[in-house]
């Protein structure tokens, strides 16, 4: 508490510069998980009143009350330079590297990990619709905040902002990306994780992050996130669009299995990465401060639903017994190449493959 005053005292003393009085009030506002950051706000106005009301009453100084203000002013006098020197340090680095993740699901709860890994002692907040995954998020050390209760807990914004939150269940999918990003301070990288369906190509051809995305108006599945994107480019966020995510028993090779016979052509390409590898490139994207750019996230091994199949089997990982691919008709798919991206963030993924991810591959 006596360094939260003190703070306080020197945010509006003029005894900081005008950067260090903004690095001081993030330090106090995310050092103290049960105030909310628009609470950190409030000591400086109680100073303000504290101080007209000390005026009016005109009372005269007691010892102990100069004894107090002595150590006040030694314990702000502590506090500017322990600010100062941290200034350039870790300690002010890992705190200005506050996350905000909104939809802290599989995606979610993965780059949390893994940007505390990157950033230890960074705060990461987890929104969501409901409070039902929140105690595992606070076991993470990520604190839960429900959306409808955000404005609140997260007054003057955070420096970094991810939206994973899937469309559905969204009344306006647009306007939700639009609330995340006004929560965004601007000072770090905002990020939206679209889908590669919004990719106009069908017909089994090559597909870089600059090829066209489908028209708007021709499907309003694809509709909802080309809005989306537009929304988190129009805020100065990014986009990265994702292929088919997966991990060991989630995807869609444990789902067609279960399945046994598929009425789907099993020649048609699939894109993949698994979810590990899409959270490290957010992380990537997101640690670059880029802003207004659009990437990709796959593995640049692109495989027929038949291959995904026989690799899956020929793991020994899974039961079941799969009959095959009915289907005839139906597009041929994409095949997807990040080499851009790859080139611009300096980033590889972990898994080259679902094969590698298999084992299959040495």
């Amino acid at each position: 508490m006596a360094t939260a005053l003190a703070s306080a005292s020197l945010l509006h003393s003029g005894f900081l510069g005008k950067d260090l009085r903004r690095g001081l009030l993030r330090v106090s506002a995310i050092r103290a998980p049960s105030v909310s950051l628009r609470a950190s706000y409030r000591p400086a106005a109680a100073g303000a009143a504290s101080r007209r009301q000390s005026t009016s009453a005109a009372s005269p100084p007691t010892k102990s009350g100069m004894a107090a203000a002595a150590a006040s002013t030694s314990a702000a006098a502590s506090v500017a330079a322990s600010v100062a020197a941290a200034a350039d340090g870790a300690s002010l680095d890992s705190i200005e590297k506050t996350l905000l993740i909104v939809g802290a699901g599989t995606l979610g709860s993965l780059v949390a990990q893994q940007w505390q890994q990157r950033y230890p002692g960074a705060k990461v907040y987890g929104q969501t619709r409901s409070d039902t995954r929140h105690e595992q998020l606070r076991s993470m050390g990520v604190f839960p905040i429900l959306r409808d209760v955000s404005d609140e807990a997260l007054a003057g914004g955070v420096p970094f902002v991810i939206f994973c939150a899937p469309p559905g269940g969204s009344q306006d999918y647009e306007g939700d990306v639009r609330a995340a990003a006004a929560l965004w301070n601007g000072t770090g990288a905002f990020l939206f994780t679209s889908s590669s369906a919004v990719y106009a190509v069908t017909d089994n051809s090559f597909c870089p992050e600059g090829a066209p995305t489908v028209p708007l108006g021709s499907s309003p599945r694809v509709d909802v996130l080309l809005k989306a994107e537009g929304a988190a480019l129009e805020a100065g966020g990014n986009v990265v669009r994702l292929a088919g995510l997966y991990t060991l028993e989630r995807g869609a090779h444990t789902y067609w299995l279960r399945q046994g016979t598929v009425d789907l052509r099993p020649d048609h390409i699939l894109n993949l990465i698994s979810y590990e590898d899409a959270a490290s490139l957010c992380v990537a994207i997101l640690a670059a401060r880029k802003q207004g750019r659009v990437f990709m996230g796959c593995d640049n091994h692109p495989v027929s639903r038949q291959e995904l199949l026989e690799q899956t089997v020929r793991s020994g990982r899974f039961e079941g017994e799969f009959k095959g691919f009915t289907g005839t008709e139906g597009p041929l798919g994409k095949r997807m190449c990040n080499e851009a991206t790859r080139t611009e963030l300096g980033w590889e993924p972990m898994h080259k493959s679902f094969a590698d991810f298999l084992g299959l591959e040495s």
